[in-house]
């Protein structure tokens, strides 16, 4: 099974159109069935993801003492960097996750997380939001930016060229998914303009864990509203398919992006669309890529990259399902979880608590 390819170049020069308004239906559609689609945008540079990429391999290749320094904790981790051994995966304790890896064929089902403990992964996030012209109730998503003391001169530039293009090309997304679910395009645009947006890269130390079927990030959900990644050089990442089950291996072609739904969207669409279960491991393909940039890049860094935006609803936002989603869902999946009311900030600190990043308030 092939995740859906969108052009969002179609979308973008005519949302009004009966092709823009198709290439919409075929989003959303994407999403309700696989959680996942990929776009074509022809405004992002593989120059630039590289140079996103080359940064953050420098970055990460520096001493865990001195990458310390740019750890936040006290904010849940919600800017700078985490280190690895750190963040734990909400399938590893989590029951109701248990039942779905249960439910999958056993060919099908992610690498056992039963002794895995925390991820290996490093991660580095940088918000890249507007601020609210209002006191939110959540001054913890609102923490300032790291800039890391080796990269003074350089960092704003270098994840803001990449992180920008990543936005505009998510916030379009959530634009066509809106239209291609009957809403008003701007309805989840509206509802993310002060979400607190994060440029997320994470890396793993392919010379410390390059060993075949290691966990990267365990089986999990995002927990904000759209993911969306760049092309990493290393593959490794696994989605699975609502409507199959099935496991599938992630190629990004050149000139496209990777979407994925998170629980934000979830809870919006009442069920309709489900946030996408993923995994991170070194696979065979994985240790294949390492080998050959040996020999093509010996002085590069040995680390995976990912390039990766988490795209949030505003935090004072108040999480409820749409009505006629969720009636859809109903209609087509059957009887839905009850997600009832909650403030986005308020889910956010939850869903944080699960992982092992931020204490209950």
């Amino acid at each position: 099974m092939e995740i859906s390819t969108i052009s969002l170049d179609t979308f973008l020069r005519d949302s009004k159109s009966s092709k823009g308004i198709s290439e919409a239906q075929k989003a959303a559609e994407s999403l309700i069935s696989t959680g996942a689609l990929i776009i074509q945008d022809s405004r992002i540079s593989k120059e630039s993801n590289d140079k996103f990429l080359d940064l953050f391999e420098d970055y990460f290749n520096q001493d865990q003492d001195i990458l310390k320094f740019d750890e936040r904790p006290e904010v849940g981790f919600q800017v700078g960097v985490t280190l690895e051994n750190t963040e734990k995966p909400k399938c590893a304790s989590d029951e109701n996750c248990q039942n779905i890896i249960s439910l999958l064929e056993e060919n099908e089902r992610p690498i056992d997380l039963g002794n895995h403990g925390a991820d290996p992964k490093c991660r580095f996030f940088h918000r890249m939001s507007e601020k609210t012209p209002y006191e939110s109730n959540f001054p913890v998503l609102e923490a300032p930016n790291v800039i890391p003391s080796k990269f003074q001169n350089t960092w704003e530039d270098g994840v803001n060229e990449w992180g920008g293009s990543l936005k505009q090309a998510v916030e379009g997304v959530a634009q066509m998914v809106a239209v291609g679910l009957g809403l008003d395009e701007n309805t989840f645009t509206d509802a993310g303009q002060y979400g607190s947006h994060l440029l997320a890269p994470t890396a793993t130390d392919l010379v410390k864990y390059g060993k075949l079927n290691t966990i990267y990030a365990g089986f999990h959900t995002d927990l904000n509203f759209l993911t969306i990644h760049g092309q990493s050089r290393y593959p490794g990442l696994h989605i699975w398919a609502r409507n199959s089950g099935k496991k599938i291996q992630v190629k990004i072609p050149p000139g496209c992006l990777l979407v994925q739904a998170g629980k934000q969207i979830e809870w919006i669409t009442g069920g309709l669309i489900k946030a996408g279960y993923h995994e991170v491991v070194c696979t065979q393909a994985t240790l294949d890529t390492i080998a050959k940039r040996k020999v093509e890049f010996p002085e590069r860094p040995l680390i995976r990259i990912s390039s990766t935006f988490f795209w949030h609803l505003s935090h004072d936002f108040r999480l409820t399902p749409i009505p006629d989603l969720k009636n859809e869902a109903e209609s087509r999946f059957g009887q839905q979880e009850d997600y009832g009311e909650m403030l986005v900030g308020d889910q956010v600190r939850r869903e944080l608590g699960l992982i092992a990043l931020m204490k209950p308030s």
